[in-house]
């Protein structure tokens, strides 16, 4: 029996033979497709919001006067259709302009290259919320943690891993300390962490919770989070960053899985802080007329306490 003489020849597809090497060329290169909206499936836990705000509404209406002028970017899915890599926005703005379908650039690319495209193209926007940041860096520093040394993404040659989440920061003109703070925020559960959200847009009828006691909190157990929840909705008030940490440091102290007692949470939260004090304003109009012109606010202050204080005496005089 002869032997196989173990050459392995490859044979040219039958795309090769009845092309020229120009037409595949071209057929490597990105075009740009249109696309119907069923065809395009988000981007697997996107962190960022798609929100129905007056940029949003400013966008619809550019959309429906000039149509989608930079194109989506999406790549192909095994399972057939193409997955949103950068371009949700721009996808609700001409589903909400009535168009059928968007203007894309398919390109291949790795689960860990659409995850870095994806999240540097979000942080381009003018507003982005905590809660997107803290997943958005997640997603980011586990992506390029996983490409090691590669330098054809994000990674200068000299990066380590160990630098990554420096890296990361300077990409994001952030810090390293401060990549890792919103990274915590990913621990809170969504009912505090939309607090979070409430502190950049700033609405002053909901409670808001600054990053810094964000991040002390994020370390308390989730069943102490659900029962802080509850108590700062019963109080209509958040704790501070001291308050946080104080929070923080009981609950690291309990062991064998002992949760932090609701009373204790209650006393803390019921500690007065300074920016919660309490505060009387009188429209500065009112009081003028009683004033020279250029009297110190607090000599004015002090005037009227006096005065209070020969009213009451008055009043008290009068009732005996």
């Amino acid at each position: 029996m002869a032997k196989s003489s173990g050459l392995n020849f490859n044979l040219p597809s039958v795309d090769d033979l009845f092309s020229t090497e120009e037409e595949r060329a071209e057929a490597r290169l990105e075009k740009v497709v249109n696309l119907s909206f069923s065809e395009i499936s988000d981007f697997p836990n996107h962190p960022f919001k798609v929100r129905m705000d007056e940029a949003m509404r400013e966008m619809t209406e550019s959309v429906k006067q000039y149509g989608v002028l930079v194109p989506a970017l999406v790549r192909p899915k095994r399972s057939g259709g193409y997955e949103m890599v950068a371009g949700h926005r721009r996808k609700k703005a001409a589903d909400l302009a009535g168009l059928a379908e968007i203007p894309c650039i398919v390109r291949q690319l790795t689960d860990d290259e659409a995850t870095i495209i994806m999240v540097d193209s979000n942080l381009q926007r003018e507003q982005i919320l905590p809660s997107e940041k803290a997943f958005a860096y997640k997603m980011k520093l586990d992506a390029m943690k996983r490409q090691g040394q590669r330098t054809d993404l994000t990674l200068s040659p000299v990066a380590t891993k160990l630098d990554t989440a420096a890296q990361l920061g300077r990409q994001s003109g952030e810090s390293r300390d401060q990549v890792f703070r919103f990274i915590r925020l990913t621990n809170l559960i969504p009912e505090i962490l939309e607090l979070v959200d409430n502190s950049v847009l700033k609405d002053p009828e909901t409670l808001q919770i600054a990053l810094r006691p964000a991040v002390e909190l994020s370390y308390l157990r989730k069943e102490e989070q659900a029962d802080l929840f509850a108590i700062m909705d019963e109080l209509d008030c958040t704790p501070s960053h001291a308050q946080a940490i104080k929070m923080r440091q009981m609950s690291e102290a309990k062991t064998g899985g002992e949760r932090l007692a609701k009373d204790a949470l209650v006393s803390i939260m019921k500690e007065e802080k300074p920016n919660q004090k309490e505060q009387f304003k009188i429209p500065k109009e009112r009081i003028n007329k009683y004033f020279a012109p250029g009297t110190p606010a607090q000599k004015i202050e002090d005037t009227i306490i006096k005065a209070l204080e020969l009213y009451r005496k008055r009043q008290r005089s009068l009732e005996r």
